[in-house]
């Protein structure tokens, strides 16, 4: 992987993206690199979970590459955008708990990803949690539509969505978008001690549950799994 790394420390898979200084955008190469590493959570036997993390000072991710989105013919845009959607898709209905340490700014397709994630921590004194897809003039896909539906706060949800609103960490954890909150020098820990608490869970109740509730995600998976 050029552009994260995986490694598996007490049981739990670590997803490192590496590539902050040009913002963890996403290509199609990026995505398909995430969609190998959840083939690895897929395989792991035993309990686990996955934690997305980053070591950037101020940048989880911001989404899309849109400069190389751009420069795509349309079957290339078509292409992207379908494994872009798998990837969410695949996230969301994970056969394992998924938790997101949320190092800084997390805009556009970073915080859908994240939407789909059953957990998310934040960092507290810096980064905002943002869809600008309105300013942007792409608007989301049905799926992507039931994925930003997870977040509990439908009010939160409309002003993120229609208006392109931003969210600090203190904000994510007053509208329940993040679940918690953490000084940047503890952030990773505290996420990684959740997750090890999450993987005292059995896999296959937590997985059960867990698609059970994410039902209108279920329904479209022949559109984008095949």
């Amino acid at each position: 992987m050029s552009t994260m790394t995986l490694e598996v420390k007490d049981g739990i898979h670590l997803l490192n993206l590496d590539n902050g200084d040009t913002g963890n955008t996403f290509t199609l190469e990026v995505i398909q690199e995430y969609l190998a590493a959840l083939d690895e959570v897929e395989r792991y036997e035993g309990n686990t979970a996955l934690m997305i993390t980053c070591d950037h000072a101020k940048t989880f991710s911001t989404g899309i590459n849109l400069e190389w989105l751009l420069a795509q013919p349309e079957a290339g845009v078509n292409e992207f955008v379908k494994t872009l959607e798998r990837l969410f898709y695949r996230l969301a209905m994970l056969n394992a708990p998924t938790v997101a340490s949320i190092n800084g700014n997390c805009y556009a397709g970073a915080a859908i990803m994240t939407s789909a994630m059953d957990f998310r921590f934040m960092r507290a004194d810096r980064g905002r949690f943002c869809y600008p897809e309105v300013d942007i003039k792409i608007p989301f896909t049905p799926m992507m539509n039931d994925i930003i539906h997870l977040l509990p706060n439908k009010h939160v949800l409309k002003s993120m969505a229609l208006l392109g609103q931003a969210y600090t960490g203190e904000q994510c954890l007053q509208a329940n978008i993040v679940d918690g909150i953490h000084a940047a020098d503890t952030l990773q820990a505290e996420t990684f001690e959740f997750a090890k608490m999450l993987a005292t869970k059995d896999r296959a109740t937590y997985t059960t549950i867990k698609q059970r509730m994410r039902g209108s995600i279920a329904a479209h998976k022949q559109a984008v799994l095949g």
